[in-house]
This record gives structure tokens, sequence and C-alpha cells, in this order.
């Protein structure tokens, strides 16, 4: 079993979903965890729910000072910092007719609140251990139809996190990136209204036969963080069931696509 008692987590993104799955995991492992998000009310009753070494801060990453005090309050709650996960993130995607504004709005968070953070965080990690896990995506990946704007800033933080790495590694700081396949969340549940019929559609993709739950990306979260993962830097892990070995034909060669084809 990971432990991870003594050590404090940042978590961004965390009054919901994903984020908050991976907050729980961590505090779970014994870290101290500070959930980061704007949803006052959210984060107030996670880190009521987890209970002690769970502090709720409330920051707009897009803004330098509000993640200046944010770091300011961890380092006063928990005098350290070992870990940041940037999990914040925005899914609008407008595709091609996206504006400039929303193209800002967008990479604000997605990509540049996450770069400014590392570097911020960074900054006071002067233990051994420490790492930083960029939360990526499948659809930094591959092209989508439709959407431009969502793929464009996890394929740049997928990116980052490679410059980040080479950056902070003669410090002994570890960057990670972590990109989920789909996982169950509230956006899903708003799609699919149950899990189970979002399990029956994700088998189609993920070889696994089910989409990801949080605590599968939790898990892996909590290994990038580890001892465990002491010599690993720069490079990505894959929690996707699969999903990206697979390319456009789903692993299923073309005697299968020109077989169904005849048959429609």
């Amino acid at each position: 079993m990971i432990r991870l008692d003594g050590r404090t987590a940042i978590v961004t993104g965390a009054t919901q979903g994903l984020g908050a799955d991976i907050a729980e995991r961590l505090h779970e492992a014994g870290a101290r965890v500070a959930i980061v998000g704007l949803d006052e009310e959210k984060g107030q009753a996670i880190a009521l729910r987890l209970g002690e070494g769970a502090l709720f801060v409330e920051t707009d990453i897009t803004d330098d000072n509000a993640i200046d005090a944010c770091i300011a309050m961890v380092l006063s709650r928990f005098d350290r910092i070992d870990f940041l996960i940037n999990n914040a993130c925005r899914y609008a995607d407008a595709g091609v007719d996206a504006t400039r504004e929303e193209w800002h709005r967008i990479l604000d968070v997605n990509l540049i609140g996450a770069a400014i953070f590392a570097t911020k965080a960074a900054a006071h990690m002067a233990n051994a251990g420490c790492a930083i896990v960029n939360i990526g995506s499948i659809g930094g990946k591959f092209g989508a139809a439709d959407r431009m704007l969502y793929p464009a800033s996890k394929a740049a933080l997928l990116q980052i996190t490679k410059n980040l790495a080479a950056t902070l590694a003669p410090r002994g700081i570890r960057v990670l990136s972590v990109s989920p396949g789909t996982t169950w969340s509230p956006a899903v549940e708003g799609l699919a209204g149950t899990i189970e019929a979002a399990d029956t559609a994700g088998a189609v993709l993920h070889p696994l036969g089910r989409i990801g739950r949080g605590r599968d990306v939790g898990d892996v979260v909590l290994f990038a963080c580890s001892p465990l993962a002491g010599f690993m830097t720069g490079t990505d892990l894959a929690v996707d069931g699969g999903y990206t070995m697979l390319g456009p034909d789903q692993g299923r060669g073309p005697r299968f696509w020109i077989a169904a084809g005849k048959k429609t």
C-alpha cells in the first residue's frame, strides 16, 4: 500500500468529479490535501467529509495573485508543498467557430493556469520526492470533429509536461502527465444518465469493456506521486482502458470493417 503520510498535495479543480476523486485518494494515502476550486459550498463539503488534513482554498487559477494567496495559505496550514495536481479545466468547445475570447478563456484555465501554478508551486518544493502531475486526456492525442479548444489545450499540456520535467529535473522535481479515457463524471452522467449506460457505450472504444472511474485515475496519480515512480519524469501515463492502443480502426483490422460495410 502506497503511503504519503506527512506530505502535502494541492489538487486544482477538486470541488467535484475527477478532481475530488483524486483529492480523496491522496488523502486516503495519508497526504494532507488542499482542495482548490471556485465552488465554496462544494469545496467546503468535500473538506469536511475528508476531515483532518483537508483544506478548501477558493482560487481562480487565471489570477496570479489568487494562486500566490492559495500557495501562501497551504504553506501556512501545512508548512510544505510536495505535490501539485493540475486538474482544473474547462470543457466548453465551439470548435472552428470559437472566438478569440473563447480561445483565451479555455487556454487560460487548461494550459496557462496550470503552467503558472506549476512554476509558482515548484518554487516551494524543497523536499525530496516532490512531483507535479498534469491531468491530460485522450482528447489531446487524436483529432476530433467539431472540437478544437479542449483537445489543443490538452495536447499543449502534454508538451509542457516534458518541458517542465527537463527544467525541474536538476532540482529533483518530477513532472508527469496522467491521461484518462472517458471517465465517469458529472459531464458523462449528464450525457448517459446511468453508469451502466456509459459502460455499455464505452465498451465499444475501451478494450477493458467499460469507462473509467475516478478511483482508476486517482490510483495512478497516487502512484505518480509515490517513490514507486521515483525514476519517472516527463512521460504520460494513460489510464484509458486501452483506448489509445487501438488506432482509428479500433484494433479490428480491415477484414472486420470491410465485412461490416458489406452488411450495411
